[in-house]
């Protein structure tokens, strides 16, 4: 394997580790892999809270789901209604990972470990790990060259650099005993004041 790709793996088996998932995959933000999860399932209708990034609830648009806004008092992470998947881009926590879920993660700058743009999707299914690997990578194999291979399922151009995995990995050391902030409800505004979600 491409030493390239052996860096992400290694980021990846890290986080897993930390968080006591048995898998994770690497993406270029949250959102996105909260997107990801969201297109894997096939998931229609969900329910977002009010007070959350503004990305989460525009994914709503985007993927032209049944949705609205919901009050839910949150401290940390939580779970989007109505599925398994939980955004998790506040929480640092070691095994806090919670089976059976979709768990996605932030390393935006603001987060505990802050590569400055990334995130990760924890699970404990291996052919769910398998095939979010491939949606996340223009539905390909990410071990070998594209143009080696026949692609034949729908991917997103969702994964993460080699580069920010190198800078994941040398950040882990660093924060992984730190005491993190507790982020909660608070820390976001009333999505459903916004213009953009008025209609809503």
């Amino acid at each position: 394997m491409n030493m390239s790709f052996d860096s992400v793996e290694k980021f990846e088996n890290l986080i897993a580790n930390f968080f006591g998932s048995k898998y994770a995959v690497a993406t270029d933000s949250c959102t996105h892999a909260i997107e990801l999860c969201l297109r894997y399932q096939n998931i229609s209708k969900v329910e977002f809270p009010k007070h959350t990034y503004v990305g989460i609830p525009l994914l709503g648009f985007k993927l032209g789901l049944n949705w609205q806004l919901v009050e839910k008092r949150w401290e940390n992470f939580y779970t989007l209604s109505k599925t398994n998947i939980i955004d998790a881009a506040v929480l640092w926590r070691k095994n806090s990972y919670i089976k059976g879920t979709m768990m996605c993660l932030s390393f935006q700058y603001q987060k505990h470990l802050n590569i400055g743009r990334g995130g990760m999707i924890l699970l404990d299914n291996k052919m769910d790990y398998n095939n979010l690997i491939k949606l996340s990578y223009d539905g390909r194999q990410r071990n070998k060259p594209w143009r080696k291979q026949n692609i034949s399922k729908i991917g997103y151009h969702y994964y993460m650099t080699p580069e920010n995995a190198e800078l994941g990995i040398n950040i882990f050391a660093k924060v992984k005993n730190k005491n993190p902030k507790n982020w909660s409800w608070l820390d976001y505004p009333d999505l459903s004041k916004m213009k953009v979600f008025k209609s809503k």
